[in-house]
């Protein structure tokens, strides 16, 4: 610690009440209970009890103005005032009180100073604080006789995770669907897949883990989307070959489109083309973020790519189309 006197900002020749009442000042300035999100402030708070518990001892005061001891108390020469000076034994033997001299001045102190005699602390923070000031309890003495802590007990150790693994169909990944899951208690309960859920997600069940002296762990759900025989994924979207015979792409028509949400009618003009995509609007992936109109997550769109299957009757077709030629020249953009 600095010099006391610094420390509570008055002069070497100051009375104790000019002592007495610097510490009343910084005590209330500084005090933890006002200072709770400023650690700098315990630190100086402390640091001004302890100047004020040496300065306010007489023989402390003057020990440390002749320069034998230091802020913090402690001998700067040992073996200064031996033979009658105020050296060592001084405390025991001249009927002073234990602790009040001897080598160093060392006192029996209350932590941060709260045992001085001639000081209050409770009439000092009353009304500061609405009442008597609440004092912290003082620290337990090490065996050395400086001050300890007790370390906190460790934290009660919560139970164990519960792993699960969630088989979902792809459809039902798709469209968001909820599933039902059948938890290690025998429980059944409905779980709500997260918009835009993939392959390999995880999913946390606060509290449907083991038990634990700290209370029960977590359940961990990772979620399995199986493959689809005609349906792929791409991002939001989701994608599939449709065939059609070779008179559907002539003459058009209407069609049966399968989707995530079951079947629907897809209307296709007369010469459609072999790889033509159609765009089937809100019937992809659940998106990540945003919901549609009808609260539910919106969702990617479904492309069709149409694929033009040729019959297998040739013969019929040969006869049908006789000397017919089609005048057509598809590759004439490749150069050929």
């Amino acid at each position: 610690m600095a010099d006391p006197y610094r420390t509570l900002g008055v002069a070497r020749t100051s009375s104790e009440k000019e002592i007495k009442s610097a510490y009343r000042k910084l005590a209330k300035e500084l005090h933890p209970d006002k200072n709770k999100d400023n650690p700098k402030a315990a630190e100086k708070f402390s640091d001004a009890t302890k100047a004020y518990d040496l300065l306010s001892d007489k023989d402390k005061r003057a020990q440390f103005d002749r320069g034998e001891i230091d802020g913090e108390g402690n001998p700067l020469n040992p073996f200064a005032g031996m033979g009658g000076g105020r050296g060592f034994g001084r405390g025991y033997s001249g009927g002073a009180r234990p602790g009040a001299g001897g080598a160093g001045g060392f006192r029996d102190q209350e932590f941060n100073g709260f045992g001085t005699d001639d000081l209050d602390l409770g009439d000092l923070f009353e009304g500061l604080f609405g009442g008597r000031a609440r004092t912290q309890e003082p620290p337990r003495r090490s065996g050395m006789g400086g001050f300890g802590t007790r370390p906190p007990p460790p934290p009660k150790k919560r139970g164990a995770d519960i792993q699960y693994r969630l088989a979902v169909p792809f459809v039902d990944a798709a469209a968001g669907r909820d599933q039902r899951i059948t938890l290690a208690d025998g429980k059944a309960i409905n779980l709500k897949l997260p918009a835009g859920v993939e392959d390999g997600t995880q999913m946390r069940l606060k509290n449907k883990g083991h038990d634990g002296p700290g209370g029960k762990g977590d359940g961990i759900v990772l979620v399995e989307v199986g493959p689809h025989p005609f349906f792929r994924r791409e991002g939001d979207n989701i994608r599939m070959d449709l065939p059609i015979t070779l008179n559907e792409a002539v003459n058009g028509g209407k069609v049966k489109c399968p989707t995530v949400d079951g079947p629907v009618m897809l209307t296709l003009k007369p010469g459609a083309n072999g790889g033509t995509v159609m765009r089937l609007t809100g019937k992809g992936w659940t998106r990540k973020s945003g919901k549609a109109k009808d609260g539910n997550p919106a969702r990617g769109d479904q492309l069709v790519t149409l694929e033009i299957q040729m019959p297998e009757d040739l013969d019929g077709l040969k006869e049908q189309l006789g000397d017919w030629e089609d005048p057509a020249s598809p590759r004439d953009k490749f150069g050929l």
